[in-house]
């Protein structure tokens, strides 16, 4: 008699997941446990973790020859999760559990200790949107996941502490309550130390702050040491809007299949993250990628904030690489294997020095670097990627005066109600499509939305000629003027919205 078992997991490869069939055999002939269809060290690795979980869950690993297949066999799989179906399976093949007992759309995913308990695994949250899209109505995974799956709704998920608790409820003999989902709600957490009512003057740089957090423009922050660049960049996320319900479970997914889920309290990301990465972070590290590619520094800000701090010290080959998503919203890791995508729609805060030395221009403090030593400093930023960049601010030294002072400035909560209302002006004008925010029009949008009149487009094309604007430059001050007008509550787009827009474009950009 055929000793043949089958349960579904899956698999998550950049951020979608598929169907894996977890087929087990018990057949004649000596000892052995061998698993096959494109397994990975850690995978191979589980034959010893599910024999110990097996026996030390007081149940009985068959002393025959087993074999394991992981269909479809032409695919790559790749870490913990599939201990768990694996040993579901050996337990169905040998009649430990009731093949009835079990519906063929269930769907097992957990990482076993020697113990027998499950430990939590990256990725929950696409398998478990990926199963219910298959159909699938009961989905057994790791207690420690359970924050990610209560954002799904209309699925049966158990949240199992162990194996052994696994077969008592299978078995019938117990009963483990599922999660309810509740999906996204309105979970929204924002506590910092930093806010603009701290920052003494800079009203400029606020004001260019406040624009990029309307309209997700990227700013370019260049002033002295101590002049406030990072401070002002740390509060940043604190009057950006809040993320709706598609935005906070893209950005969750991403955390899941980076692994940064789990480890938290809430199960998901609440907030619009902030990722600050030293200027010694890879290219890999930042864009993403290894030979199962996980997601960088660049998605994991994904409808958030990506803050790079000392600019033209990152890697040349770092900052080319934010060419790409800073135009397309989108970054392709390409392997052998195939390509995965993963979206990368964030606001680039970045702050540098003039020069080398910090002081080139301040006023106070003499510069000690030599006209080549600016030179080779400043051509660290290429022209294609300052062209990407919306707002070019300086931030100079704040008078002592200005420090000195008791009077408190605007804080960030009341800059926040102003974005807030930009953003929803947004939001009805672009129902019904994919954009979500200004800076996210393309040639054809802008055509549409951003129409001046002829005052107006004699002013912007003037400055055009003047300043030797690329056709870039030319839509990214129209998105600018765009976000702008909605901040001050107006439907159309006047020359002095194209005057204050024109007047943040990088005055490096003249010398490329």
């Amino acid at each position: 008699m055929k000793k043949i078992a089958k349960v579904k997991s899956c698999a998550v490869f950049g951020l979608d997941a598929f169907p894996v069939e977890v087929e087990v055999d018990i057949g004649r002939g000596l000892p052995s446990f061998s698993i096959v269809g494109l397994p990975d060290k850690a995978i191979d690795e589980s034959k010893d973790r599910v024999r110990s979980a097996i026996k030390n869950s007081v149940l009985e690993f068959p002393n025959k020859r087993l074999t394991v297949n992981l269909a479809p066999a032409d695919i790559k799989k790749e870490g913990p999760t599939y201990d768990l179906p694996i040993a579901v399976s050996i337990l169905l093949a040998g009649e430990q559990i009731s093949k009835n007992a079990i519906d063929k759309n269930d769907v097992f995913i957990g990482e076993l200790s020697l113990s027998g308990e499950l430990r939590a695994v990256s990725g929950i949250l696409p398998m478990i949107m990926a199963a219910k899209e298959w159909g699938a109505k009961r989905v057994f995974i790791p207690a420690g996941n359970s924050k990610e799956a209560e954002l799904i709704k209309g699925m049966k998920i158990y949240p199992i502490e162990s194996l052994e608790q696994l077969v008592s409820l299978l078995r019938r003999e117990i009963k483990v309550k599922c999660i309810e989902g509740r999906g996204v709600g309105n979970l929204e957490i924002i506590s910092s130390e930093y806010d603009f009512a701290y920052v003494a003057g800079q009203e400029n740089a606020k004001r260019a702050l406040e624009i990029a957090a309307a309209g997700a423009h990227n700013v370019l922050l260049s002033g002295p040491p101590g002049s406030g660049k990072t401070l002002l960049a740390r509060s940043l996320p604190i009057i950006l809007p809040p993320m709706d319900e598609d935005e906070v479970l893209q950005a969750s997914k991403i955390y899941s299949v980076a692994g940064l889920l789990h480890r938290g309290d809430s199960g998901l990301v609440s907030s619009r993250p902030f990722r600050a990465p030293h200027h010694t972070t890879s290219s890999v590290a930042m864009v993403g990628g290894g030979s199962w590619p996980r997601p960088g520094e660049i998605s994991l800000s994904h409808r958030g904030v990506l803050f790079l701090d000392e600019f033209p010290e990152f890697p040349r080959s770092v900052l080319e690489a934010l060419r790409q998503p800073l135009e397309d919203g989108m970054i392709t890791v390409s392997r052998a294997q195939g390509s995965i995508s993963f979206p990368a729609q964030f606001v680039l805060v970045a702050a540098q020095n003039p020069c080398p030395c910090g002081y080139l221009g301040s006023g106070y403090k003499e510069c000690i670097c030599t006209p080549t030593q600016i030179m080779k400093y400043q051509k660290r930023i290429s022209g294609p990627l300052l062209d990407r960049i919306d707002l070019c601010i300086e931030v100079p030294r704040v008078k002592i005066e200005k420090l000195s002072s008791e009077k408190v400035a605007e804080a960030s909560k009341e800059v926040r109600k102003r974005v807030i209302l930009a953003k929803d002006h947004q939001r009805k004008r672009f129902a019904g499509t994919k954009i979500k925010a200004n800076a996210e029009m393309k040639a054809n949008d802008i055509k549409k939305y951003c129409q001046i009149d002829e005052q107006t487009k004699k002013l912007l094309n003037l400055a055009v000629e003047r300043l030797g604007l690329s056709a870039r430059a030319y839509h990214r001050i129209l998105r600018l003027a765009r976000t702008i007008a909605d901040l001050s509550e107006s439907r159309h787009i006047t020359a002095e919205h194209v005057a204050e827009a024109l007047q943040y474009r990088p005055k490096e950009k003249r010398e490329y």
